[in-house]
C-alpha cells in the first residue's frame, strides 16, 4: 500500500480544532529531522525562515519523514509566491508564512499556496516531488488543495489590530503567534510577559476561535505546551534540533563541573 501524498490526518486534526505536537528542524539537519520524526512527532516545521536550510537539505528533511507519519511543514522565508512554490512541489504538507499583518496579505499567502483553479497562483508542475516526479499527479492535483495548510503568523500590531479580517480569509485554516516577534514590535525585546503583550496575545486568540481557525505557537518545553493545549491551541512547536539540544548539553556540563570539579 503506497503511502498517502500529503498527511491528511495532521491536516484533518488540525481544522478540526484537535492537538496535533511539533518540532522545529532549525539546524538544516536531515538527520535530526528523522529523529524527530521516527521519534512520533505529527508534524515537523523546516525553519526556512532563520534556520541554514536551502532547497537541497530541505528536500532531504522531507525525505526523512517518509514513512513516520510525521507531516512536513516550512516556514518559508517571507510571504513570497516563489517561496510558497518551492516549498509546496517539494512535498510540503503544510506552509507557515511570517509576519502577516493584514487581509491583504493573508490573502496573497493563500493564493500562493492554491492552484489557479481555486482562485490562486501556483504553478504546476508534473515533474517535481509532490507529484512522486510525475508518478502520481493526478491524485495530487485533486487533494493538495483541499489538504494542505495555509497558516499564517501574527508578529505585529499592525497585525493584532486587523486578527478579525486576517482571520476571517478564506483559505486560512490556522492562525499562529509569534510570542518573540510580536513583543519585540511592541517594544519589549523579546519580553512576552508584558501586560499588553498578553493582552494583545488573548486578542489574537479569540477572533481565532471566533473564525474556527486553529492556534499554534511556540512553547520552549512539554510543561509550557500543555498549558497551551489546555488553553485551546491546536499546533504547538516545543522542541528544537538547536535550543533543545544546547539546554541539554549546557544542563549535563555544569553537572560535571559541580560533581567533577577540581579541588
Amino acid at each position: 500500500m503506497r503511502e498517502d501524498l500529503l498527511n491528511r490526518t495532521v491536516s484533518e486534526k488540525l481544522r478540526a480544532g484537535r492537538p496535533v505536537c511539533a518540532a522545529w528542524a532549525q539546524l538544516g539537519s536531515n538527520v535530526s529531522a528523522e529523529i524527530f520524526a521516527e521519534a512520533g512527532f505529527d508534524a515537523l516545521i523546516i525553519d526556512m525562515e532563520h534556520g541554514p536550510w536551502d532547497m537541497q537539505n530541505t528536500l532531504a528533511a522531507m525525505q526523512a519523514c517518509k514513512g513516520t507519519g510525521c507531516a512536513p511543514f516550512v516556514r518559508v522565508p517571507w510571504n513570497d509566491m516563489v517561496w510558497c512554490k518551492r516549498a509546496l512541489d517539494l512535498g510540503a504538507a503544510g506552509v507557515h508564512v511570517p509576519y502577516v499583518s493584514t487581509r491583504e496579505e493573508a490573502e496573497r499567502a493563500v493564493r500562493f499556496c492554491k492552484y489557479p483553479t481555486a482562485g490562486g497562483v501556483r504553478g504546476i508542475a508534473g515533474s517535481q516531488r509532490a507529484v512522486r516526479y510525475g508518478l502520481r499527479k493526478a491524485e495530487y492535483y485533486a487533494g493538495a488543495d483541499r489538504d494542505i495548510i495555509v497558516m499564517v503568523a501574527i508578529e505585529s500590531p499592525e497585525g493584532v489590530a486587523n486578527i478579525a479580517e486576517i482571520a476571517a480569509v478564506e483559505g486560512v485554516d490556522g492562525i499562529f503567534i509569534g510570542p518573540s516577534d510580536l513583543s519585540t514590535t511592541m517594544g519589549h525585546l523579546a519580553d512576552p510577559s508584558q501586560p499588553d503583550v498578553q493582552e494583545a496575545i488573548a486578542k489574537i486568540e479569540r477572533e481565532a476561535k471566533a473564525q474556527g481557525k486553529f492556534l499554534g505557537t511556540i512553547a520552549p518545553d512539554w510543561a509550557g505546551a500543555k498549558k497551551l493545549y489546555d488553553k485551546g491551541y491546536s499546533l504547538v512547536y516545543f522542541m528544537s534540533d538547536t535550543t533543545t539540544l544546547s539546554a541539554a548539553a549546557h544542563s549535563a556540563v555544569e553537572a560535571f563541573r559541580q560533581d567533577c570539579a577540581e579541588d
